[in-house]
């Protein structure tokens, strides 16, 4: 298979960057794509070229595949990632992209389809001892027969859409009475967000942790994972703080897990880079969840803790390289958190914000890592997702690192919007989060609104009290100069990290 030369990232913002700046290094051009809304956009700046394909509207524009294939023939571009999100798990867009002469820098359409679908995911893997969650092995629609099997499951269970994720289609039921109202609303809520209505019913495990393996697989049937992401901080089902590795796992179940994820990408026969979900419960027993056939916005803890560019391994499989490593050649080093810094209000249901970045300035220093898309003076659009940005440190052990992002998130400035910070401060501060003795019901445990305003008014206490120690300090050292206090006090601002 020939060397790439030039690809058009199919995505927006930062992981447009991000892999610009990859094939920046691998000596390939870029094509950055925008919409209106984006015009000025970070990624359009930073590519060799550039195409605007629509108005606002993702449908219109990031999602419009007929436009992108042109965009790529009228450029001669050789090759599409995808990024993540938009048609990153399109197995539709996949074809095409191989139908009309492209490389699709990610797995085949047939290995997207088969993880796309929850059930027939759990079918594909079963033959691998992967362990899964007692439950349904079909798609089931009749409300009596499905009463009848949660009751053998045993309450509480979950009811979940067969396609899609994010929350969508998923409904927890404590007891029998609640049974038929939810179901009929999860089948509702499928079949608005994926045109799916399909449902399956699962064993509800309580108070899991969420952890992940990333998988790398190339064109030749070798398949490694490099490790776990813990993934339990999230609301509504979403993550917003990832870290690398787990605080929880034994050698022994690192290696259990391991072995499963490769399992299940071997299920559909995978190659690039991938994500294989599991829970955990409280005694370590795991059973896989989902696989995401896509790069995972939280990759940068791996890349930290194993050294290895994703990106770059993802472009040199779609080329036909061989991975340049075995299983037992893999290590990982230190530790790395991801904090994702959402244009949300946390102590108001984390709703989404939008507004004017009137300041914004970046934290720096050792073993900080930010990967956003955005710079001082821009707006954040309400066309697309509130990430901001993905802030990753690293340090040589979890504590340290806790240490390290409490740091750089007290030096990120952000004014003019809400952001999660704020909420970011909390968690990293909260002795559940520091001890490892978490799951992903930590928000509805352990945070309340109220809360951020106790962290805030420490935050402008300790300001304050500098600042006037500051005062002190200059009047009593230039007390011939009636002006100096009043210069040296409007240099000081109060930190916003909202």
């Amino acid at each position: 298979m020939p060397k790439i030369k030039k690809i058009l990232i199919a995505n927006r913002g930062e992981i447009a960057l991000r892999i610009m700046r990859t094939a920046k290094e691998m000596g390939i051009s870029t094509v950055a794509v925008f919409s209106e809304a984006d015009r000025d956009a970070l990624h359009v700046r930073y590519a060799d070229e550039a195409v605007c394909i629509g108005p606002p509207a993702s449908a219109s524009s990031y999602l419009d595949q007929d436009k992108l294939i042109k965009v790529c023939k009228d450029l001669k571009v050789d090759a599409i990632h995808p990024g993540y999100g938009f048609l990153s798990e399109n197995a539709g867009f996949a074809n095409k992209v191989a139908e009309n002469g492209l490389i699709f820098i990610g797995p085949s359409a047939s290995a997207i389809e088969t993880m796309g679908s929850k059930l027939a995911a759990k079918a594909a893997v079963a033959k691998y001892d992967v362990p899964l969650v007692p439950g349904t092995e079909k798609a089931i629609d009749d409300i009596p027969e499905a009463k009848t099997i949660a009751k053998e499951i045993g309450y509480p269970i979950l009811i979940k859409a067969s396609a899609g994720g994010g929350g969508k289609g998923m409904r927890i039921v404590e007891k029998e009475a609640d049974f038929e109202e939810q179901m009929n609303r999860a089948i509702s809520e499928a079949k608005s967000a994926f045109g799916d209505g399909s449902v399956f019913i699962e064993k509800f495990v309580t108070s899991p942790k969420h952890i992940e393996f990333q998988i790398l697989g190339d064109q030749h049937g070798n398949i490694v994972h490099l490790f776990e992401r813990e993934c339990s901080i999230q609301r509504r089902h979403q993550k917003v703080i990832e870290e690398a590795p787990s605080s929880c796992l034994t050698p022994e179940v690192r290696k259990a897990m391991g072995e499963a994820a490769v399992g299940v990408a071997k299920a559909c026969n995978y190659y690039g880079a991938g994500t294989v979900e599991f829970i955990v419960d409280n005694e370590l027993n795991f059973y896989f969840l989902e696989m995401n056939t896509r790069l995972q916005v939280e990759h940068p803890v791996t890349e930290e803790i194993t050294g290895i560019d994703l990106v770059k391994e993802q472009i040199k499989i779609a080329e036909g390289e061989a991975l340049p490593f075995k299983q037992e050649e893999l290590t990982f080093t230190g530790h790395a958190i991801e904090l994702r810094v959402y244009a949300e209000d946390p102590a108001n249901n984390f709703l989404p914000d939008i507004g004017n970045l009137t300041v914004y300035r970046r934290p720096e220093g050792p073993g900080v890592r930010i990967d956003d898309g955005f710079e001082e003076g821009m707006d954040i659009p309400i066309y697309y997702d509130p990430m901001i940005a993905k802030m990753t440190v690293y340090a040589n052990t979890r504590e340290k690192a806790i240490d390290r992002i409490l740091r750089a998130i007290d030096e990120y400035e952000i004014v003019g919007i809400e952001t999660t910070l704020a909420f970011g401060k909390f968690v990293c501060n909260h002795e559940a989060f520091r001890s490892g003795k978490f799951d992903t019901k930590f928000v509805d445990e352990h945070f309340k609104p109220e809360y951020l305003n106790l962290a805030m008014t420490k935050d402008e206490e300790h300001v304050a009290s500098m600042l006037a120690a500051h005062i002190f300090e200059t009047k009593k050292a230039k007390t011939s100069s009636s002006n100096s206090a009043v210069k040296a006090e409007s240099k000081w601002k109060k930190r916003a990290w909202r």
